[in-house]
């Protein structure tokens, strides 16, 4: 374990957030000697104290800080308070994703290309592609021991995946699989092989599931070179007169506000907390923001096209046994505008449990309908929806000035509508998801409205010009030359496919051109 860097050393790279960017960014940087300083808002959780009970668990790990939902779509009715369901902890929502890694296409790089202007959406293409992407995801997937990459097999198919198999290939689809997961399939590393026993976005508690809380956390700390505060909140980045940022402000675990000072700054607070810092962070030179000269800094938010398809059947299925997403139908996530929009989508296995079944299925439903579904449970089967969204400038995180966090600080307002393109989309996937069901006996479908979010996107895009946009291709602001943003509030556009994947396979390029950048001293 490293010793303590002193809060006035102005030589350590801060990196605020240890999640799929920060946690891996955090080890990247301290494997090649450099000196970090992570700061976390959570605590830190272990898979012995992880919780199979979903209220329970998400008692413990879910960001649960005040936030507001807004604008027309349903989560703000619905979840009003929980726009987005992510975890405030050590190892950031690594510990409650699910697991599948997918790399985008080459068409979802260049979507404005692609698709042509969409009206009303904010179309851009990256200014990085696919080729470029190619072996930074090969060392991605390498570090994460994704199945079916590398020479590793898929994970075995539970009884939700053969259901969903069954009925996808009767409908003549042919992409059906148990998907690319970073859960091992057979002992990989120093993590041992899926024990099949469900509550995946509980934490894993064999540490079979890739997570940063227990591989590049630890990994970078054996280094001596990353310190990791926990319970440890920024409140905003400073600069100096000529716009360089030179330290971050945060509340430790007590609440007592300290000061890390620092050669560069990474951000990687997830889509929400990354935009509403460095709106926190104006000042004289940065009036509306920090790095926020194009205005862009919070918009553009994205969340993917989702929903749940659940199918009731004559005999039991038991979907919660074994792992959460291993199943996945890839047919539709190509780009069709025949049906009725561009873009497309992932159908996914999932299952969620009683407690959880009864607040997501119909939020505010009750009656005879409702009830006789859940007493379905044993015998239902279910499906998740993720499909590409598109970028609107409406769609955005902002601060509301009447409403303060328990540390003073203005809460984010996260503003969404649908846009026509994912309304189609949804209605689409959602057609094709009962379809699936039926063509294997369904005797009854459940299109289930979206959850919070868990995939957000694109508040501090990438952009090649900087009025487009926030960062440029390598993750740096725009306007601030050591200052970098390392998390999915980055992308560009969200393409069809689960982000994780993407984020760590940025965070080990933007590593490798910090340490490049640093030893030349460019910053």
């Amino acid at each position: 374990m490293s010793a303590p860097f002193e809060k006035t050393d102005d030589s350590v790279v801060v990196i605020i957030g240890t999640g799929a960017g920060g946690g891996t960014l955090a080890n990247e940087l301290a494997q090649k000697g450099i000196s970090v300083v992570a700061l976390e808002a959570g605590g830190r959780y272990l898979p012995e104290d992880y919780i199979n009970d979903e209220w329970d668990s998400f008692a413990q790990l879910a960001w649960t800080d005040a936030r507001k939902a807004v604008g027309g779509w349903r989560v703000a009715r619905d979840f009003g308070g929980l726009p987005t369901w992510i975890v405030k902890a050590v190892g950031g929502t690594t510990t409650h994703w699910a697991g599948a890694s997918i790399r985008f296409q080459d068409h979802e790089w260049k979507a404005l290309d692609s698709y042509g202007a969409v009206e009303g959406a904010n179309l851009l293409n990256w200014p990085i592609d696919g080729a470029e992407m190619a072996p930074w995801y090969d060392k991605a997937e390498t570090k994460m021991g994704v199945t079916r990459t590398g020479g590793r097999p898929g994970l075995p198919g539970n009884n939700n995946y053969l259901v969903l198999e069954k009925g996808a290939k009767s409908l003549g689809y042919e992409k059906v699989h148990t998907g690319r997961m970073a859960i091992n399939s057979l002992d990989y590393g120093d993590r041992i092989a899926c024990q099949q026993t469900g509550f995946c976005f509980q934490g894993c508690k064999w540490g079979a599931k890739w997570s940063t809380a227990y591989t590049e956390i630890p990994a970078g700390e054996e280094t001596g070179n990353l310190e990791v505060r926990e319970r440890c909140h920024a409140s905003r980045i400073e600069h100096d007169d000529t716009g360089r940022v030179t330290g971050v402000v945060y509340f430790d675990a007590d609440g007592v506000e300290q000061r890390q000072a620092a050669r560069l700054v990474c951000v990687a607070g997830n889509t929400i907390e990354s935009p509403r810092l460095l709106l926190n962070s104006s000042s004289n030179m940065f009036p509306d923001g920090l790095a926020n000269s194009s205005g862009q800094v919070g918009r553009n938010y994205m969340r993917h096209v989702t929903g749940t398809v659940y199918g009731i059947f004559d005999k039991p299925v038991r979907m919660w046994r074994g792992t959460t997403m291993a199943g996945i139908v890839q047919d539709e996530a190509h780009h069709d505008p025949s049906r009725g929009f561009v873009g497309g989508y992932e159908l996914e296995t999932l299952s969620l449990g009683l407690p959880f079944m009864a607040a997501f299925l119909n939020p505010g439903a009750w009656g005879r309908e409702f009830t006789t579904a859940l007493d379905s449970y044993e015998n239902m089967a279910g499906m998740w929806i993720v499909g590409e969204d598109m970028p609107q400038e409406g769609n955005r995180v902002t601060l509301d000035p009447d409403a303060i966090d328990q540390h003073g600080l203005p809460i984010p307002v996260v503003h969404y509508d649908d846009h026509p393109n994912d309304i189609a989309m949804r209605d689409h996937a959602y057609e094709r998801g009962m379809a699936i069901y039926d063509a294997v006996g369904a005797t009854r479908t459940l299109p289930t409205p979206p959850y919070p979010s868990t995939h957000n996107l694109g508040t501090n895009r990438m952009s090649e010009r900087p009025e487009d946009g926030v960062v440029d291709r390598w993750g740096r602001a725009h306007d601030v030359p050591n200052l970098f943003v390392s998390d999915g509030s980055q992308f560009t556009t969200g393409a069809a496919e689960n982000p994780t994947l993407t984020i760590v396979a940025l965070a080990i390029r933007q590593a490798d051109h910090i340490a490049r950048e640093m030893s030349a001293q460019n910053i």
